[in-house]
Parts: structure tokens; sequence; C-alpha cells
């Protein structure tokens, strides 16, 4: 066998999926994803549905600016975002 490269290893993490409590929030506030980047967008944050819909699904990884502007939006906190108590 070959050198093994250091890209050819994966190291998963089991972390918070911070895009399903974001989904939850979202779903029990009975906002559909547009109409969630559409607050984002009027508070000041520049995201795409594709964007948003990605952070949702845990594909990417949303900033602090959004944490803290759905923090207002949901009027929530942080512990609330992360799953650290139930929306």
């Amino acid at each position: 066998m070959g050198k093994e490269r250091i890209s050819d290893r994966v190291i998963q993490v089991n972390d918070v999926n911070i895009g399903s409590y974001i989904r939850e929030f979202r779903r029990n506030a009975g906002y559909r994803q547009i109409d969630m980047v559409g607050k984002l967008q009027l508070s000041g944050i520049d995201i795409s549905v594709y964007s948003y819909n990605r952070i949702e699904k845990g594909t990417q990884n949303p900033t602090v600016s959004l944490l803290l502007t759905l923090c207002d939006i949901f009027d929530c906190n942080m512990d609330d975002l992360f799953g650290r108590q139930s929306p």
C-alpha cells in the first residue's frame, strides 16, 4: 500500500447540529425559510435562501452575527439555539 495522505483521513466529530435547532425554532414560529431570509436581510444579514437552507441542513456553519440576529428574531438566547434548552 502507498503512503496515506492526511487528506485521505476524515475526522468526524459528534458536534451540535445547530441547524436542526434553528429549523425547529423557525417551524415553531410558523415561518417558511423564505420568510426567515427576508427577516434576516431586513436585519442586515446578507444571506440567500440557498445558504440558509444549508445552515438548517448542517452543511454550512452560521456566522455569529446570524446567530445573534436569530436570537433577536426568536426572542431566545444562544443556549436555546444550541439546544441546551428546548424551544
